[in-house]
């Protein structure tokens, strides 16, 4: 199985001032999120100023100053005053990874991925207001729309890498390097799920509760990806047992079948299926 190349992990900004404490230190955290609180002032400086100046007429000293901070301040934060209309992007890839790394191993790899970007999705229903005003800005205004579409890069990179390195080894044996292929068209699935979401919520201003669309459009994206991608993963922790079995009774009356209560039901399926052709 080959490997995705050229996908590094999400670096910390180096035009951020970085912390001499332990980011989880008490002294690590408040500074992260005094860092947060000034990216985020100058974000709102940012649109307020775009909704009344527009944005080719904006620049980054005015940005600063609706703000109350120096230029330089700014450039610790961002790059551009494009970037300033995404203050949180980068904290949130960091917890959507984290997501990734703290799934259980019963876990389908699809579903610790749509777990991932409902992260993305509590980023902007945190501040719906803005969130709106965001989105109308972007149609409006081509480069912030090429900002978004490599912030949404970001994700699908992360959500590759990790669907990669749970495909089951003997799932694609005809062709192993076709494993990137599927990988990405997985994560580019979950994501452009989440996405439909939540440009339907950000079309309504910001309303509505959209956990149960998530999850249908979720579903839509594991019943068709979920084939062959961490088939055989519950049986890789220590310890677990066989996902489900069954057998048939000598009169071959009845079926019993037993499984895990975790165990993905198309895999308790396969093996009804199988052992009702073995009657």
């Amino acid at each position: 199985m080959q490997y995705v190349q050229g996908m590094p992990q999400p670096a910390k900004s180096s035009r951020t001032s970085a912390p001499t404490e332990a980011p989880d230190s008490p002294a690590g955290s408040r500074a992260a999120a005094q860092r947060l609180k000034m990216r985020r002032e100058l974000a709102a400086a940012a649109m307020e100023l775009f909704a009344t100046k527009g944005y080719e007429a904006t620049t980054v000293d005015e940005i600063a100053a609706r703000a109350g901070v120096a230029r330089r301040t700014f450039f610790r934060h961002f790059r551009s005053k494009e970037e300033a209309i995404f203050p949180d992007h980068d904290d949130t890839l960091i917890r959507a990874e984290a997501v990734l790394n703290a799934a259980p191993a019963h876990e389908h790899p699809l579903d610790t991925v749509c777990r991932g970007i409902k992260e993305v999705m509590k980023m902007y229903a945190a501040r719906p207001e803005i969130s709106v005003a965001r989105y109308k800005l972007t149609r409006e205004v081509p480069t912030l729309r090429e900002a978004e579409i490599a912030s949404v890069a970001r994700y699908e990179r992360l959500f590759t890498r990790y669907l990669l390195g749970h495909f089951d080894e003997h799932a694609h044996d005809d062709d192993a390097n076709d494993d990137p292929l599927l990988a990405e068209v997985a994560a580019s699935a979950v994501v452009t799920a989440h996405n439909h979401v939540l440009r339907r919520w950000l079309r309504a201003g910001g309303q509505g509760e959209v956990e149960a669309q998530l999850d249908h459009a979720f579903a839509i994206v594991r019943k068709t990806f979920g084939t062959g991608i961490g088939a055989g993963r519950v049986g890789a922790a220590a310890g677990a047992s066989t996902p489900a079995s069954a057998a048939v009774s000598a009169h071959g009356e009845v079926l019993v079948t037993v499984a895990r209560t975790d165990a993905p039901l198309d895999e308790v399926m396969r093996t009804i299926e199988q052992a009702l052709k073995e009657r």
